[in-house]
């Protein structure tokens, strides 16, 4: 302590005195060091910041040397204000002491830097070079960097492009040709069915392959196409080495130089050999199909023309047979023997049936002479209830039907089809009662109409015959008829374009469905409601 106090003592005159206090003078010296000092305080403190945030500057240690130097200098100013008041000149002798130590050390320092100093500039070049130097091998590794990914990803392109080509020319015809049609390139395909080998090929032109089939302006055609830049495709037939006959389906594709013009075309073929032979021998066999088609209803229509002549023709001599054979058995019944009246009663159901088969045979043969028109199905059924009258009443059958549309058919016809298959639910029935029930549904474009029974029913393995002519399942003892009926009944439906079938079992009842076409001008809502007739 007795050393600061000596040190801090004012035992000396200030300045003060030696100005002899005069104002102006005090207040210049203080104002002046006083500037001096705070701008030698600022200044280390503007270099210490300098050098905080300049991390790389060369020669850092001089910067702080100097800023201590600074603060020094700054100090001794202080002290200069501090003693105008006060004479403590052993502290201002101790700080210019310090001061003169830094001043001498940071002037040692500098002499040593100096030379460093001199060549700062060349080093600040070289290390620009440098700079740019590392900068240049940076670029030119990130340069090998993504060299080395586009060589890998050429690499991967090449290989998914030989395996393409190698998928390719499994299956396809391939060839390239410059601009005049010459052949630069043939796979292996090309080869083989053209059967040529490579090297005969390439430099030959397509014409090689001309089978002569192909019109001039086919070819035309084709070159103005691919020389316009577009897209070709089609079929060609050609010509092997061998004189054998190939068919290509070919897609020509155009490759533009520089220019935009073509410079050269890829014709990528498909053999369709086998397809075009399939395709001809389909033509031929559609051809001969047509034919004997066209022969098949000629022979048809010759054949209901014969029908129905022959039918029409046999009606009046078998009159007369059946006439005179009752006319027999009117007059002779009981005067000749038992054999005689067994004989005539013979022919003359002989003469009756044969008169009902002729005329099964003309309502057969004339099924598809008449047009087709609008009928009411409702209306067709009351006159078919109507005929079938006394049958309904003596067999005890119920018939129930819901509303029924309106189709496009032969009036008489249709009468003829519902009124066999409600007939023959009424003639083949079991012990019970018929039930019959006639109804219809539309299904798309038609109407599919339903009539079942609860009758005998018919065995699965007779449903198709029984739409046969002449076809009975049953002896005329048992259930009276000729067996046409539901022929007679199929030729009706199809000729409308429609289908019938039966859905039946032996001792269970028969469902028999049939289709006819729509009315257009019909009313489509109708709805089924069940009534007993």
């Amino acid at each position: 302590m007795g050393f600061l106090e000596q040190l801090l003592s004012s035992d000396f005159m200030p300045h003060g005195f030696c100005y002899l206090w005069d104002p102006r003078i005090v207040w210049l010296h203080v104002i002046s060091d006083g500037l001096i000092a705070l701008s030698y305080f600022c200044i280390p403190v503007v270099l210490f910041y300098f050098i905080r945030k300049s991390r790389d500057l060369p020669f850092s240690r001089i910067f702080w040397m100097f800023g201590t130097f600074i603060l020094a200098c700054g100090t001794t100013h202080l002290m200069e204000v501090w003693n105008v008041w006060h004479g403590s000149y052993l502290v201002a002798g101790v700080i210019k002491a310090i001061t003169a130590t830094v001043s001498v050390i940071t002037v040692a320092a500098l002499v040593q830097l100096a030379p460093k100093i001199i060549s700062l500039p060349e080093r600040m070049h070289l290390r620009e070079v440098n700079g740019g130097l590392e900068r240049e091998i940076a670029e030119r590794k990130r340069a090998e960097e993504a060299l080395k990914e586009s060589l890998a990803t050429s690499e991967t392109a090449l290989r998914e492009l030989a395996n393409q080509k190698f998928a390719l020319d499994q299956h396809a015809i391939v060839a390239v040709t410059d601009i005049e049609g010459t052949i630069t390139y043939a796979n292996d395909k090309f080869c083989t069915i053209s059967q040529y080998s490579r090297e005969e090929l390439i430099g030959q032109n397509h014409r090689i392959l001309n089978s002569g089939y192909h019109s001039k302006e086919f070819f035309q055609q084709m070159y103005h196409t691919i020389a316009n830049g577009q897209v070709w495709r089609g079929e060609m037939r050609n010509r092997a080495k061998d004189g054998s006959i190939y068919w290509v389906d070919a897609t020509i594709v155009p490759f533009a130089g520089a220019d935009g013009k073509p410079r050269q075309y890829v014709a990528i073929r498909a053999d369709i050999t086998e397809r075009k032979r399939a395709e001809e021998e389909i033509r031929k066999l559609n051809g001969e199909l047509e034919r004997r088609v066209e022969e098949l209803a000629r022979s048809n229509a010759d054949l209901e023309q014969f029908a129905y002549i022959a039918s029409h023709d046999l009606q009046e001599p078998l009159r007369m047979v059946a006439a005179y054979t009752q006319l027999l058995a009117e007059r002779y019944r009981g005067r000749l023997d038992e054999n005689a009246d067994k004989f005539i009663g013979y022919a003359s159901e002989g003469a009756l049936r044969m008169q009902s088969l002729i005329q099964d045979l003309l309502a057969f043969s004339r099924v598809g002479r008449n047009g087709c028109v609008r009928v009411d199905c409702d209306a067709v059924m009351e006159e078919i209830l109507l005929s079938l009258g006394p049958a309904i009443e003596e067999s005890g059958a119920v018939v129930t039907r819901g509303t029924l549309p309106a189709v496009w058919a032969n009036r008489s016809q249709m009468t003829q089809v519902l009124q066999n298959l409600i007939g023959n639910a009424i003639k083949f029935r079991g012990q019970e009662p018929p039930l019959i029930s006639v109804q219809a549904e539309k299904t798309g474009e038609q109407w599919l109409f339903r009539v079942s029974d609860n009758g005998i029913g018919i065995p699965l393995e007779h449903a198709e015959n029984i739409f046969v002519v002449f076809q009975r399942l049953h002896t005329r003892a048992e259930y009276p008829g000729n067996g046409i009926g539901l022929a007679i009944c199929k030729k009706i439906v199809e000729h409308c374009g429609g289908r019938i079938w039966v859905e039946s079992l032996a001792g269970r009842g028969s469902v028999f469905k049939f289709t006819m076409p729509c009315d257009v001008a019909a009313d489509t809502g109708l709805a089924a409601s069940p009534a007993t007739e």
